[in-house]
């Protein structure tokens, strides 16, 4: 079985990873991308599964591991696995805002984007990968809110672990969630 941490960027990709290891999952991760301003309790994550459509037997390397695959490269999975993802959702406008202040800190924000456009493609996107994992028979999938993950993360840590059948140390994963780095919040609405 190979596990994986998926959804947009800006997610809570990183956090979840980091739930997982505290939790006792070995991760799949080399250490070249480094904590910053935007994630300082660092990404988690495995440069090389970039080359997953070129190479997809890269993902061998994951197995009885822990992965952090962005959405868009879960289409390239190929079958002969068991795959359980674990799919972070956040709501897109808190995506959004995320990914400006990280573009912004790293000088390279464009002044002009169009967000509508941007939140159109990111949930055409989100269908698309959303089909795939259900018509997948190796492919087993659960979506975890973010908002969630921060408010009740024993529930979700438990949740997880049933989902992916392995005892985890729940305890541990809950120490990983930091409600003050959860900085890019969206209104709601009345």
């Amino acid at each position: 079985m190979i596990t994986i941490v998926s959804g947009l960027p800006r997610s809570g990709t990183s956090l979840m990873m980091q739930m997982l290891v505290a939790g006792g999952m070995t991760p799949l991760a080399d250490g070249e991308r480094m904590a910053d301003a935007d994630n300082p309790r660092g990404y988690l994550e495995w440069e090389r599964i970039k080359s997953l459509p070129n190479d997809p037997g890269c993902i061998t390397e994951a197995e009885g591991k822990v992965v952090k695959v962005i959405s868009r490269l879960l289409l390239s999975l190929p079958g002969g696995h068991e795959y359980r993802v674990i799919f972070m959702q956040r709501p897109l406008a808190e995506v959004l805002a995320s990914q400006d202040q990280m573009l912004r800190r790293r000088g390279t924000y464009k002044e002009g984007a169009n967000q509508a456009a941007m939140a159109a493609a990111f949930e055409k996107h989100l269908r698309e990968v959303y089909a795939w994992m259900q018509s997948k028979a190796y492919v087993k999938s659960l979506n975890v809110r973010y908002h969630d993950a921060i408010d009740d993360p024993e529930q979700i840590s438990r949740k997880i672990s049933d989902f992916l059948g392995v005892r985890l140390n729940v305890k541990a994963m809950v120490q990983q969630v930091d409600a003050s780095l959860y900085r890019n919040r969206v209104r709601k609405q009345s």
